[in-house]
């Protein structure tokens, strides 16, 4: 033993040394490298654009503006770091992406956008709205809408064409959805209204808008990070600053979204001071949870720490995260960085979905299902959806005599009432799309999900999510992803994809195209005798895997005992592979009995409507437990997948 200890430390003395030979020979290519630019004059401080100048000549075009300008156009030019929100008013099944930059991968030069797209989903159409009323062209806005047509958007950020100057806006924005109009809002002293800033959350709660956090460049490569905390009045068009007791730590890229009456704040990003080099600022990943506790009185605000949650994703940052229905919402993607120096930055990118249940505190990993065998695969899918309506209507039917049994249906129910499912007629509503799209043989589905990335653009619609762009790195390369796609979170059938080009990515790949060399990237996983940035690196892989192997140790264990505790046993349980539609064609009568005997004060349609909810509760409550059935029939063999060597098939 003694002398296999020598061996390994007398191998890790050299590991070492050849590892301080390699940063050496890094340090002297980086010097030359510097020392030539400076005798061939190449400054790119000084060769780089004025921004005032640049931002001036922008207003001044945008003001010759006569009216506004309205082009149909196949799909938005490539971005990344947009804003994209939905059309709040009822039945407008439409969406706006607003900004965005673009770096030109041949001349490395940064485009900021300030041209407003809409995007209708039942038509599969784009238009490109260019306004002297709009804000001056940023990335990495923040904006909220509100359920009453409005939407409010604050900050950004604009950067020289060289990235070598950065500006930070603090302009607060209305967007009027119907009228697809921007007004710029003008406060008093220079306290009224929140500091400029990039990378903050801004959620809608009643009468307020909500923002927390972000960060501002101040130049000489430092960086301030916010926690402040401030709400926008609808009523008065007033921004109020609001001090709490305690507060979450500063950052930027969390995680904000509202509940009933609280707001839930999650995760994020800052830097702080290394500790073995203080004038080296390293980036930290937060994984921590708040609740704002919300009353009628703004002042009365409070921050609350909350414990993990159940399930919680393995950290990281960048994620995209939307608020889904009342009590659920959706998250995407996103980075962790394992090993950050002054020269590299090696991280880790996802392409997961996670599903977080508000009200039950608890995280679940949304998956896209296989291709199931079916008996008729042939059958036209003409008689699949007369089959759907004649179980629906067989439902209504038996619904409306329980209610009548009881004497608790509505006086203008009849047997063509269709109250109590219309939550689940997205199901159809999705199927029917298909009919009303323009180019519908222009749309593929997957049976995978979108590649990994961070900071995509998302939104959910219905229960639609649709995800536009987003950014992988390889090195200190960073590649827009120019594609666009949407998900049903009920079915989970598939990846539609509008357009998706991941060329430049998979020739990156291909190639290994860093811009430095190949060992700034090399991760070394022997200890150096101080240990003190190899302990930081084990502590960052382990907590990076530490949640995922105890995931996957958990899920192993459920797969042996495919029994996870069951709180409320009585109600009807899923099957493997079925959706909430038709859970709930097959159980309907169930939950509306059980409906009628806990809820005393309601009747006809209401109690169908709380049928269906305690329903989609229960199915999204069993959600784990059925993954783990359904995950058992794929290794028996009782799943067929999809061709996995063609990724993409036509859409029907």
């Amino acid at each position: 033993m003694a002398k296999k200890a020598k061996k390994d430390k007398e191998a890790k003395k050299a590991r070492t040394e050849l590892k301080n030979q390699k940063n050496q020979k890094k340090q002297e290519k980086k010097f030359h490298k510097n020392k030539n630019k400076a005798l061939d004059g190449d400054d790119e401080d000084e060769s780089d654009q004025d921004l005032d100048e640049i931002l001036s000549s922008f207003t001044k075009k945008q003001t010759e503006l006569e009216h506004v300008d309205i082009t149909a156009v196949e799909r938005l030019s490539c971005r990344t770091h947009p804003l994209m929100f939905a059309n709040p008013q009822h039945n407008k099944r439409e969406l706006f992406i607003f900004g965005g930059e673009f770096t030109d991968p041949e001349t490395k030069l940064t485009h900021f956008y300030n041209d407003l797209y809409s995007y209708s989903i039942k038509n599969n159409s784009w238009k490109k709205y260019v306004s002297k009323n709009a804000p001056l062209p940023r990335s990495s806005a923040a904006v909220a809408v509100h359920p009453s047509g409005i939407a409010l958007l604050h900050g950004g950020e604009f950067s020289s064409p060289k990235q070598s100057k950065f500006y930070h806006y603090s302009d607060t924005w209305l967007f009027d959805c119907a009228e697809r109009k921007f007004t710029k809002l003008e406060f008093g002293g220079r306290d009224s209204s929140p500091s400029a800033r990039s990378g903050h959350r801004i959620i809608a709660w009643k009468n307020y808008f909500i923002l927390f956090g972000g960060f501002r460049d101040l130049g000489n490569g430092q960086t301030s990070y916010l926690n402040d905390l401030w709400c926008f009045d609808i009523s008065n068009y007033k921004w109020t600053k609001l001090e709490t007791n305690t507060k979450p730590e500063a950052r930027s890229g969390h995680c904000f979204i509202p509940t009933d009456n609280s707001a839930i704040l999650m995760g994020g990003y800052c830097k702080i001071i290394a500790k073995n080099n203080k004038n080296l600022m390293k980036g930290k990943i937060l994984n921590d949870a708040w609740k704002l506790n919300l009353t009628p009185d703004p002042k009365k605000w409070q921050w609350e720490k909350l414990k993990n949650f159940k399930n919680q994703p393995s950290p990281r940052v960048g994620y995209s995260f939307n608020l889904w229905k009342q009590n659920k919402s959706v998250a995407f993607g996103g980075v962790y960085d394992l090993q950050e120096t002054e020269e590299s930055l090696e991280s880790v990118f996802y392409n997961d979905l996670y599903m977080f249940h508000l009200e039950l505190n608890k995280w679940s990993k949304l998956r896209i299902k296989p291709q199931r065998q079916t008996n008729n695969k042939n059958a036209p899918l003409t008689s699949k959806r007369k089959s759907n309506k004649d179980q629906e209507k067989e439902l209504q039917d038996l619904l409306n005599s329980i209610l009548a049994k009881s004497n608790l249906n509505d006086d203008d129910d009849d047997d063509n009432t269709t109250t109590g499912s219309n939550s689940i007629d997205g199901d159809d509503e999705g199927e029917d799309d298909d009919s009303d799209l323009d180019n519908p043989e222009n749309i593929t589905i997957s049976n995978q999900l979108p590649h990994p990335r961070f900071n995509a653009a998302t939104c959910v619609v219905d229960d639609s999510l649709f995800i536009y762009s987003g950014v992988w790195e390889l090195g200190e390369k960073d590649y827009p992803i120019n594609s666009f796609y949407s998900i049903d979170l009920n079915k989970l059938d598939g990846v539609n994809v509008y357009w998706e080009d991941l060329s430049t990515i998979e020739e990156a790949k291909r190639l290994g195209d860093r811009d430095s060399d190949e060992d700034d990237f090399e991760y070394e996983d022997d200890d150096d005798d101080d240990g003190e940035d190899n302990d930081e690196e084990e502590q960052d892989v382990a907590l990076l895997e530490g949640d995922e192997d105890e995931e996957g140790e958990n899920e192993d264990n459920g797969q042996a005992q495919m029994e996870i505790p069951d709180e409320r046993s009585w109600l009807p349980h899923p099957k493997p592979f079925e959706t909430l539609r038709a859970f709930y064609l097959r159980e309907g009568a169930n939950f509306l009995t059980w409906s009628i005997s806990n809820n005393k004060d309601l009747k006809g349609k209401h109690l169908k409507t709380k049928s269906f909810e305690i329903c989609e509760d229960r199915w999204w409550e069993r959600r784990d437990q059925v993954t783990l059935e359904e995950e058992r029939l794929e290794d028996t063999g009782g799943i067929i997948e999809r061709d996995t060597t063609t990724k993409i098939s036509k859409r029907r």
